[in-house]
């Protein structure tokens, strides 16, 4: 991310209509490229990206097809999938950032922003506990009680999750905002 300028957000999303709306939202507080499919995506995104909006449904490449590309050659921006895709347990093993579900409120979208580029300067744990918790939450929204307690991976997420918030128990009182807005954003499916 660089000092001087504002931070580059790249929008991906098919459907030109929505990455056109997002870029407007977002173009006022920020440098923003659009990608109208996931090969444009993987052109446009270099080391100047700082956060990739990614939409999952593309006829090309698909947004999971990009997150993993972009992830097996090393860039480090930071991924919010933007998707009316509803999740499900595949998201916890995907190297995401951050996941909306569409439609997505202007305010949630740059809130969600904001936070990825706030994240990105703090402890790589604050980044881990986010990204964590981001997904707990959107496999209870989506989940019985029941599925969730059969589910490993979903018991191995939460011990994580417990394990960073214990390490950085002393840090997050410094966070108690920055938390808060984190958990105002709407990330529910089937709105």
């Amino acid at each position: 991310m660089g000092n001087d300028s504002a931070a580059t957000v790249l929008v991906v999303d098919d459907e030109t209509e929505v990455a056109d709306v997002y870029a407007l939202k977002l173009e006022r507080d920020y440098d923003v490229r659009v990608a109208y499919g996931g090969q444009e995506a993987l052109e446009k995104a270099d080391d100047d990206v700082d956060v990739v909006l990614l939409d999952r449904r593309m006829p090309d490449l698909s947004g999971d097809e990009v997150l993993a590309e972009l992830r097996d050659r090393g860039d480090d921006c930071r991924v919010i999938m933007i998707t009316a895709v509803d999740p499900d347990f595949d998201i916890i093993e995907m190297p995401f950032d951050d996941y909306l579900c569409k439609p997505v409120e202007s305010d949630d979208l740059v809130g969600a922003v904001e936070q990825q580029l706030a994240a990105d300067t703090y402890d790589d744990r604050l980044t881990q506990y986010y990204e964590v918790t981001s997904k707990l939450a959107l496999l209870e929204a989506e989940k019985t009680p029941q599925e969730l307690e059969a589910n490993e991976d979903v018991a191995a997420l939460r011990e994580r999750a417990d394990r960073l918030e214990a390490e950085m128990a002393e840090s997050l009182s410094d966070f108690e905002d920055f938390e808060l807005a984190f958990r105002e954003i709407d990330r529910q499916p089937g709105r």
